[in-house]
């Protein structure tokens, strides 16, 4: 039962992968034996978190130059991997935008609907959603030939619910200053799960599954008054450890989910049951 979970000498591709959850999924894959590419922007940070995993695992991880809303270079990054090792086995679609919200100096807060940018919008849809879709239809091509592969969309427990905007809110400000997570966001981690779906019965008979994870807030040293906020809308009472997806990234890229397709895997810690 256990060899179930094995991903021996699978070659794992992350978008994203120089990024917080990004360096966690390509450690889980490592962990049971296969080889996470990390494809980002910034290589040089997916090189390094790279070199760290292959001498702490023994596995053939690398780092490669990703923009995910331009084919050429998925193109690319993919004939690099297919040259040097030989075939793509999973893909997980986790190159997303930051959504924290910056400080402005004109007056508006710029994460508020009113405010949203067309040019933002666009911008967040482009990386989160776009880059997604066309991950999962060069790649996903390639997976087609070979007659079996597994794409993982990273979702979020946003993609569920809309956000509670009430823990973003800072005491003692105006209304139209009051800053928001962003509409794009939570449309883009919606969205995934509906591609998912798509995905996962356009190519059923093709070998190829296709689920999604949706994950909960992970703690990463947010301010004190968020972080009680954010707990008090979880039953669990808590944030995520980083490393607690870890287990269910393996799960969903191995055989021990060889019967499930266009699922959504839901971790965090009750929220959406509220």
């Amino acid at each position: 039962m256990m060899d179930k979970f094995k991903l021996d000498n699978k070659n794992i591709i992350i978008t994203g992968g120089a990024g917080f959850l990004g360096r966690m999924h390509a450690e889980a894959i490592a962990q049971a034996g296969g080889h996470p590419i990390l494809g980002d922007l910034y290589v040089e940070e997916a090189q390094e978190i790279a070199a760290q995993i292959s001498t702490t695992f023994h596995v053939r991880a690398c780092g490669i130059q990703l923009d995910v809303t331009k084919k050429e270079s998925i193109s690319e990054m993919l004939q690099t991997v297919l040259n040097e090792y030989g075939q793509v086995d999973a893909l997980i679609n986790n190159a997303a935008n930051d959504p924290k919200v910056k400080e402005t100096s004109d007056g508006l807060e710029h994460s508020r609907f009113e405010n949203f940018s067309l040019e933002q919008w666009n911008n967040d849809i482009e990386v989160g959603l776009t880059g997604s879709f066309l991950c999962s239809q060069i790649i996903g091509r390639e997976m087609e030939k070979k007659g079996k592969g597994v794409i993982l969309n990273i979702s979020s427990d946003l993609g569920l619910n809309a956000p509670d905007q009430r823990i973003y809110r800072k005491e003692g400000c105006p209304e139209h200053l009051q800053p928001v997570k962003p509409v794009s966001y939570s449309v883009v981690k919606h969205a995934l799960i509906g591609l998912t779906k798509y995905l996962a019965t356009y190519w059923a008979d093709k070998g190829i599954r296709v689920n999604t994870l949706c994950p909960g807030g992970v703690y990463n040293n947010q301010p004190d008054a968020f972080v009680t906020k954010l707990t008090h809308l979880i039953p669990m009472g808590r944030m995520a450890n980083k490393d607690e997806y870890m287990a269910a990234v393996l799960f969903l890229l191995s055989d021990a989910s060889s019967y499930m397709t266009g699922s959504t895997l839901v971790i965090d810690g009750g929220r959406h049951c509220w």
